[in-house]
C-alpha cells in the first residue's frame, strides 16, 4: 500500500513539472518563465565503431515548474 502512495506522489509531482513547463512556455517573457538551466551543454558521444551512444541531460527549473511541483504535492495531500 505504501508503494502505491509513493508512486502516486511521484507521478503527481512529475505531472506538476510538465504542467508548469507548459505554462511557462505559454508565457515566455513573464516572471513565471524565469529560471536556471543546468546540465551538459554539449552531449557526450561514445563511438565504438559499430555502435554510437550519445549522453546528454539538461534540466531547466523555472518558477512555473516549482509552482507545478507545489500544486502536485497539494493535490496528493488531498487524496
Amino acid at each position: 500500500m505504501r508503494n502505491k502512495k509513493t508512486w502516486t506522489c511521484f507521478l503527481l509531482i512529475l505531472a506538476g513539472i510538465v504542467l508548469g513547463g507548459f505554462i511557462g512556455s505559454l508565457f515566455p517573457d513573464t516572471w513565471v518563465n524565469y529560471g536556471q538551466t543546468f546540465g551538459l551543454s554539449s552531449p557526450f558521444v561514445l563511438d565504438l565503431g559499430i555502435l554510437s551512444i550519445t549522453f546528454g541531460l539538461t534540466i531547466k527549473i523555472t518558477i512555473a515548474s516549482i509552482l507545478g511541483i507545489l500544486l502536485g504535492i497539494a493535490v496528493y495531500r488531498f487524496l
